[in-house]
């Protein structure tokens, strides 16, 4: 009876190790920490490519500088999947478009943005939200 009990033990504790080092990446994935959360950057640029697709939808824009200085700008959000739910499509934002992005800067200082917050959107210069959190 103890030896049944030790292996099942062992077992449990073999397959616990086994799911967290298959999880931990997963769960390190949608950390926030790479990005300044306590902060809000807003941006006015010009879309420049939408992909619509997994893991997360990204927004290309560009946005022109004081002196004319052009600075290639990328915003990350949710899966497709997860923005069809809200109603959005890989027609939501256009090529050339004239956009407001508000979103949290990467930390390390690129050109990037995280938009997977209530704050967070996309909009055009009259204010229409084009993208953003729904739920």
């Amino acid at each position: 009876m103890k030896n049944r009990t030790f292996c099942l033990l062992g077992a449990a504790v073999v397959f616990l190790a086994a799911f967290l080092m298959v999880c931990g990446p997963t769960f390190a994935h949608h950390g926030k920490a790479a990005f300044e959360m306590d902060k809000v950057t807003v941006l006015k640029g010009t879309v420049t490519r939408f992909e619509f697709m997994n893991p997360h939808t990204l927004v290309f824009f560009d946005v022109t500088g004081e002196k004319g200085e052009v600075a290639h700008w990328i915003a990350e959000t949710n899966s497709s999947n997860h923005l069809s739910r809200g109603g959005y499509d890989r027609d939501s934002l256009k090529a050339g478009e004239q956009v407001t992005v508000t979103g949290h800067r990467a930390r390390n200082g690129a050109n990037t943005l995280e938009l997977q917050c209530k704050e967070c959107a996309v909009t055009d210069l009259q204010g229409k939200v084009l993208l953003g959190y729904y739920f």
